[in-house]
């Protein structure tokens, strides 16, 4: 999702049973916890906002909803975030951002996950709120204060500034780059 090199662009090309090997070696049970992928990430400190956008991370990845990642689910996850279409990222991060779940998002949950982003990344280059008012300008057409998946794909599709922020916001090249190094 970044231009972080040919590393990562190769990182799929591997051999599958070296990346069951890597995931194997870090959780021998086959199935990594949220407390687990917490520390393999090494994310302690976090807070409230930052630990519960991990959380949300963890939990549109666990595909079956039995709180855990199983091997094929991390395959999945890593796939998507280097190889997905657009479309298949943007559903994503619909379900990212909706934290209550109602196929709506609202300024209020974008603003939260946006910042819980910064804290974990320390960048603060720019502020939520000016993030989250300028991508309701574009895409809420309607002003109703919220976004349904459809108006969500469509206005991102339509304002590459606010696709190109989406990218850099959410770019989890960092979490990536820790796999890689063989922590997973």
């Amino acid at each position: 999702m970044g231009n972080h090199g040919s590393n990562l662009d190769d990182i799929l090309a591997e051999d599958m049973h070296h990346w069951y090997n890597k995931f194997m070696r870090e959780s021998p049970s086959g199935l990594i916890t949220l407390f687990e992928l917490k520390a393999i990430l090494g994310l302690r400190g976090l807070n409230k906002n930052a630990n519960s956008y991990v959380d949300q991370v963890f939990f549109t990845f666990d595909m079956d909803e039995d709180g855990y990642i199983d091997f094929v689910e991390y395959i999945a996850a890593v796939s998507l975030m280097l190889k997905g279409e657009i479309n298949q990222k943007l559903k994503w991060y619909f379900k990212l951002f909706d934290r209550d779940g109602n196929g709506k998002i609202d300024k209020e949950e974008l603003e939260t996950i946006f910042s819980a982003i910064q804290n974990i990344t320390r960048n603060r280059d720019i502020d939520p709120e000016q993030i989250v008012t300028l991508i309701f300008e574009k895409i809420d057409v309607k002003g109703e204060g919220e976004m349904t998946l459809e108006e969500f794909i469509e206005g991102a599709k339509d304002h590459e500034d606010i696709m190109d922020m989406l990218k850099n916001l959410m770019d989890l090249t960092p979490v990536l780059e820790i796999i890689v190094a063989g922590q997973v």
